[in-house]
């Protein structure tokens, strides 16, 4: 009897529902039937309403808040790995708790490395993510990782916009190498926000080291939060005498007064994707889809091909 070749299935969160609409439809093929209920007090339950048996099935859902996100990919990977998948792929275009991704202070919790335990534990056979908070969390997993890039999905939007006085900024130190990466494509200069923090969300004091007069600026960012921090790097940079500030977010997480604080500040522009729904629409936001990039990354893994193809360096 000659094999039968495991077929693709793609099932939704609840949380990501619209962008696994859009990445069944650019991978060509419909979503799978299924059932997610929650009872009245509030527990949640999924179901698959077809067979996957002998399939890969790819789990679409970002772990944002609330932690109900989470909790109902927990299930749908031990739901599938119970009705005897072949191959369980968790594509969580947004890993939350990837800030916690360390000790940085006595008695806390590495929340980034307990979700990778958990979901692991579950039954989760890969991961497919984009734009970790910190590349090292692929580390936390004993499974295959595929990190997708952003740059994929922004640098062909920022080539569209025809800026003939670019530069990147780092809204902190940390994010210097996420920005090299785009300075370093574009031939660009680029400038660092050094910033100091009081506690969580709220800065004591920031300064630009670098030249951005007369400049277009860009800020990138992994993701953004209350808005806070690029708000103010914004700021600082348009005093220092740049011509235009932008900026850009994988994930827009835009919680607190996010939205308040983009619509009052100086930036031209925010660019985002869809890999969290937006709560509110804004002038300033634009969304750039990853839903294509997540496709072609899916039918490279069910055909074993390669996934740094679709990275913009090569």
């Amino acid at each position: 009897m000659e094999p039968i070749e495991s077929s693709v299935k793609i099932f939704p969160g609840t949380g990501s529902l619209d962008l696994a609409k859009k990445i069944a439809e650019a991978y060509g093929k419909p979503l799978g039937n299924y059932s997610s209920q929650r009872f009245s007090d509030g527990e949640l339950s999924y179901s698959f309403n077809e067979s996957i048996r002998g399939c890969d099935v790819f789990l679409i859902q970002s772990t944002c808040p609330p932690a109900d996100n989470l909790m109902e990919l927990l299930l749908m990977i031990d739901a599938a790995r119970r009705a005897s998948a072949k191959y369980v792929t968790i594509v969580v275009p947004y890993f939350g708790y990837a800030r916690q991704d360390r000790k940085d202070r006595p008695r806390v919790s590495i929340a980034a490395k307990l979700v990778a335990n958990v979901m692991q534990s579950a039954g989760a056979d890969r991961l497919m993510a984009m734009d970790l908070h910190a590349g090292q969390i692929q580390g936390f997993f004993d499974i295959p990782v595929d990190h997708l890039d952003g740059t994929a999905i922004f640098v062909p939007y920022l080539q569209s916009l025809n800026l003939d006085a670019l530069t990147f900024a780092s809204p902190d130190v940390g994010g210097v190498a996420r920005t090299r990466t785009f300075a370093k494509h574009f031939s660009a200069d680029m400038v660092i926000c050094d910033k100091h923090r009081k506690r969580a969300n709220e800065i004591a004091s920031m300064q630009v080291i670098g030249d951005v007069t007369d400049r277009d600026v860009v800020l990138i960012d992994d993701l953004i939060d209350t808005g806070g921090t690029l708000c103010r790097a914004a700021q600082l940079i348009k005093e220092k005498g740049a011509r235009t500030v932008r900026a850009i977010c994988t994930h827009p997480v835009l919680s607190g007064n996010a939205y308040a604080n983009i619509n009052s500040s100086v930036l031209e522009e925010l660019v985002v994707t869809d890999t969290l729904p937006l709560k509110q629409q804004s002038s300033k936001i634009k969304v750039l889809t990853v839903s294509d990039l997540f496709a072609k990354a899916i039918n490279n893994i069910h055909s074993h091909g390669s996934i740094s193809s679709l990275f913009i360096n090569n």
